[in-house]
């Protein structure tokens, strides 16, 4: 019986009280004082990228994030939200309970842990991006697309995103598969199959053939400036050490085969063909193999044990546990599970998984020093072929559809949501982090951490994303978590794929808010037309760049675009009628403009400031037409107000905001075709809650 299982046994036994599933020496830990010093308190982080999950399908239903109860989710061409996703010969696929998908087919309640995988490939995952309208998930990746877990079903999962710090804008960095995205994590990059002009957004290093990349992996740095590191992984690693296909590593393992006899190609070859191979070959073959290492230069030896050495099954957290107890846990440590505690889907199953987080939990706190001075961070390299609503942001495009994040007149991401959940004693609360990150945000917080740093890293990709540090609170209060116990790990059954109920509807989201990390950005968006043209503003009073992304409804551009802007910009977007656009900014900023070039209220503009927590709104009449403005709450409040403006005339007048959301809409009754509606949070720099 699993250590979950077994609590949850003894949990019911006392008539059903609510346990927390985390590790009692966990919460033991929490209980300490945090050690100050902000990053200089660091001494060990430890990253597992877990397999192929997306945000909303893990935690679209979770209270506080950006899920299911988005107030403003993208708006579809055909008028309905991203939620509502076409499918071939019409009709729609809504996002649906697996649960109730498991039920509905006379399944049984825990055959909702053994999903099939969907495509999930570079080709079907820019098929389902579609040119940035998000609209073609269900053509590209069957309506299994659409299914999702809840509380219940992944009770460990919930508990980690309520008691530590959750991420709900963090991205896999390529809309595609495995081991792009695992370049990303170990390089900051994904550059070019061998001796082609083709990107590398495909698992093509998985061929033994494969000659090897040869850009250089981030631990390559780590190990000329002297930084300790180590990648734990057992023969079985499910092809995820994306390290091992770097040509450097490569190398490395052809000198050590040249002594092995079976005409190995490459190491992952070796520990593959184990498994087949009787005990007694077993062991004969990993002797020869040590013998070969034994060969090699002193240097060489400790980078193989660092990178491609890999110990028996079920041994990945003993020995975790093990250098810890010795004291000899790295500065920075990946794990690499097997294929069965991946969470794959198709591979393995989320209980399964939890119970590989539950004992590295318990490893690092059942030592309290070094859970003192410990990042854990918990995240996903891709989304599988699940759907996530949130459109992600992905660089301009350069004339020549050819860049460091674009290939073939596509982008190469970021990609979907996924999951990431920051663990440590300076995450402790429950918090959300809106700010966006992907695989690069990890190295960029280790360049913060060590000083050694990725030059692979793109430009756009620093502008568009964080280094992990808003995550943390270094004089963070201690908080006691309390949540229900999950359920026992079941048997094993042949994988399946939901479908869809025949009636749908929008999931309902858990009622609450939870604390949210202040954020480095303060989008602000307006607009009137002059001249035949919309003059677009798009604006950021913050520290880092915000990301926003243009959506023409009416045909104004030819393709949604993409804008990076860490202060102030003016777009010129032509009109000769009618218009509507919608412009998404970071953590739920949304602006609608619509009206037309000969409306009477088309030379109004809306601007926004900030007074505190007070939202200021600006009314500006660029005509010399007399005009009606009303103003109404949408939400976080009842507010409404009519405002009369003579030509050429402004008016100033505060709205208030609820934690520093606003929602208001803005239209005249003299243009019925005019309207604005902004949508966002106010940032002071501190915590707040989310919206």
């Amino acid at each position: 019986m699993t250590e979950i299982s077994r609590r949850l046994v003894l949990g019911s036994a006392a008539g059903g009280a609510a346990l927390s599933l985390l590790p009692p020496s966990l919460h033991t830990a929490m209980a300490q004082p945090v050690r100050r010093g902000g990053l200089r308190a660091i001494e060990h982080v430890i990253v597992l990228m877990q397999e192929n999950r997306s945000f909303d399908h893990y935690y679209g239903t979770l209270r506080g994030v950006r899920g299911f109860g988005d107030r403003q989710p993208l708006r579809l061409r055909n008028g309905k939200s991203v939620f509502h996703q076409p499918q071939t010969g019409g009709g729609e696929v809504l996002p649906f309970s697996v649960r109730e998908a498991a039920a509905a087919a006379g399944r049984q309640p825990d055959d909702i842990q053994y999903l099939g995988a969907l495509d999930h490939g570079y080709s079907d995952a820019t098929q389902a991006w579609s040119n940035g309208w998000r609209d073609d998930w269900v053509q590209a990746k069957t309506s299994a697309t659409m299914t999702h877990y809840e509380r219940r079903d992944i009770p460990l999962q919930y508990e980690l995103a309520e008691t530590f710090t959750i991420c709900d804008a963090y991205h896999c960095s390529v809309n595609g598969s495995t081991n792009p995205n695992r370049n990303y994590l170990w390089s900051g990059t994904t550059g070019y199959e061998p001796g082609t002009t083709q990107r590398a957004v495909t698992n093509a290093a998985y061929d033994y053939n494969h000659l090897g990349y040869d850009w250089t992996a981030y631990p390559e740095r780590l190990e000329r400036a002297g930084v300790s590191w180590q990648i734990y992984q057992e023969w079985d690693n499910f092809t995820d050490n994306a390290v091992e296909y770097f040509m450097t590593f490569k190398e490395l393992g052809h000198r050590i085969l040249a002594s092995v006899p079976g005409g190995y190609r490459t190491t992952e070859e070796f520990y593959d063909k184990l498994f087949a191979k009787t005990p007694a070959e077993r062991t004969d073959a990993l002797k020869q193999l040590d013998a070969a290492v034994e060969q090699l230069p002193i240097k060489d030896q400790k980078l193989f044990r660092k990178a491609m050495y890999r110990s028996e099954p079920e041994s990945l957290i003993p020995r975790v546990r093990a250098d810890i107890k010795a004291g000899k846990l790295p500065q920075v440590s990946w794990l690499v599970p097997s294929a069965v505690d991946s969470e794959h889907p198709g591979s393995s199953t989320p209980v399964g998984s939890a119970n590989l987080v539950y004992e590295l939990l318990d490893a690092i706190a059942s030592d309290p020093e070094t859970w003192s001075k410990t990042v854990l961070l918990i995240n996903f390299d891709e989304n599988d072929g699940y759907f996530d609503h949130v459109p992600p942001p992905v660089a301009p495009r350069p004339a020549s559809g050819e860049g460091d994040d674009w290939y073939a007149g596509q982008p190469i991401g970021l990609g979907p949501r996924v999951p990431m959940t920051v663990v440590s004693p300076w995450t402790v609360g429950g918090h959300v982090s809106s700010q966006v990150f992907d695989h690069t945000s990890v190295i960029q917080f280790l360049e913060r951490w060590t000083g050694v740093q990725e030059p692979n890293i793109s430009t756009w990709r620093r502008t568009a994303c964080g280094d992990l540090t808003s995550a943390f609170d270094f004089d963070r209060a201690y908080r006691q978590p309390s949540v229900d116990a999950p359920g026992p790990v079941p048997a094993p059954i042949a994988r399946w794929k939901p479908t869809p109920p025949a009636d749908q509807a929008v999931p309902q989201q858990e009622h609450g808010r939870r604390p949210a990390r202040a954020l480095p950005y303060q989008p602000s968006v307006s607009g009137f037309v002059a001249d035949g043209k919309l003059m677009l503003a798009l604006g950021n009073d913050g520290d880092q760049a915000a990301h926003f992304a243009i959506y023409p409804y009416g045909g104004e551009l030819p393709l949604p675009a993409h804008v990076d802007v860490r202060r102030s910009r003016v777009e010129e977007i032509a009109v000769d009628g009618p218009f509507e656009l919608a412009v998404q900014g970071p953590n739920r900023f949304w602006a609608d403009l619509a009206g037309s070039v000969d409306g009477q209220a088309a030379g109004l503009d809306v601007r926004t400031d900030r007074h505190g927590n007070e939202l200021e709104l600006e009314l500006v009449n660029t005509s010399r037409k007399a005009i009606t403005v009303k103003l109404k709450a949408r939400g976080y409040g009842s507010k409404t107000v009519t405002v009369e403006l003579r030509g050429k005339q402004s008016r100033s007048l505060s709205w208030p905001t609820d934690h520093g959301w606003y929602d208001v809409e803005v239209t005249s009754p003299d243009d019925t075709s005019y309207r604005r509606r902004l949508t966002g949070h106010l940032e002071i720099g501190k915590p707040s809650i989310t919206g």
